[in-house]
C-alpha cells in the first residue's frame, strides 16, 4: 500500500468511527490524503464524556433492566468507568486540561430515549448502545495509546484499554443473550482501521 493510500484510509476510518459526532472527526473524514490529528484536549474531552455517559446509562440500567446479565453488565460499567473517570480527572488536572462536566447532546438524547423504555425492550436497546459505544471507545483508546503525543495520557490510555476491550466483549455476549443481532465482521483493529492516524 502506498503512503498516500494508507493515509487516506486512516482519515476515512477515523471519520467512520465518528467519536460522538465531533466536527473535528467529520472534517478529517472529508480531507483524504491529510494526516488525521486530534489534540490532547480533544482526547480528554471525548474520553471524559464517554465515561460519564457509561456511568449514567449504567445507573439507569441497574434500575430498569429486566435481564440479570444486563443488570450485572450495567453495574460493571458504573464501577469501572467511575474509576477511570476519577483517574482521568486527576491526570488532566495535573496538566491543566479542562475536563467537561457533563455529557454531550447525543449522549443526553440516548439517556432520554432509554429512560422511556422498560423490560426486554430496554435491555435490547441498552445493549445495542453499549456495543456501539465500546466499539468507538476501544478504537479511540487503541489509536491514542499508540500515536498520542502526551506520554502520561498515552500510558493511561494503554492501561485503560484492556478494561474497555473486556467491556466490548461482554457487551457483545450480553447483547446476544437478550436477542440483539450482532453483525459479523463489525470490529476493526487499530492496525487496519487507523493506520496513518496521528495525534498531537
Amino acid at each position: 500500500m502506498t503512503l498516500h493510500a494508507s493515509m487516506t484510509w486512516g482519515v476515512l476510518a477515523l471519520g467512520i468511527v465518528g467519536w460522538q459526532g465531533t466536527a473535528l472527526a467529520r472534517q478529517h473524514a472529508t480531507h483524504a490524503g491529510a494526516t488525521a490529528k486530534i489534540t490532547n484536549i480533544d482526547f480528554v474531552k471525548h474520553a471524559a464524556q464517554g465515561g460519564m455517559a457509561e456511568v449514567e446509562l449504567g445507573k439507569l440500567a441497574t434500575e430498569r433492566a429486566e435481564n440479570v446479565d444486563v443488570k450485572q453488565f450495567a453495574q460493571r460499567m458504573v464501577d469501572d468507568h467511575s474509576k477511570a473517570n476519577d483517574e482521568l480527572m486527576q491526570l488532566a488536572s495535573k496538566k491543566s486540561l479542562d475536563v467537561p462536566k457533563d455529557t454531550n447532546a447525543e449522549q443526553k438524547a440516548t439517556l432520554r430515549r432509554l429512560s422511556k423504555l422498560s423490560g426486554t425492550t430496554f435491555d435490547r436497546e441498552y445493549m445495542k448502545a453499549m456495543t456501539k459505544d465500546h466499539d468507538h471507545d476501544v478504537a479511540m483508546f487503541q489509536t491514542y495509546a499508540k500515536h498520542g503525543r502526551d506520554d502520561d495520557l498515552k500510558a493511561w490510555a494503554a492501561k485503560t484499554l484492556p478494561t474497555l476491550e473486556e467491556h466490548q466483549r461482554l457487551a457483545v455476549s450480553t447483547a446476544t443473550k437478550v436477542g440483539v443481532a450482532i453483525a459479523a465482521g463489525r470490529h476493526r483493529t487499530e492496525t487496519t482501521a487507523h493506520s496513518g492516524a496521528r495525534y498531537r
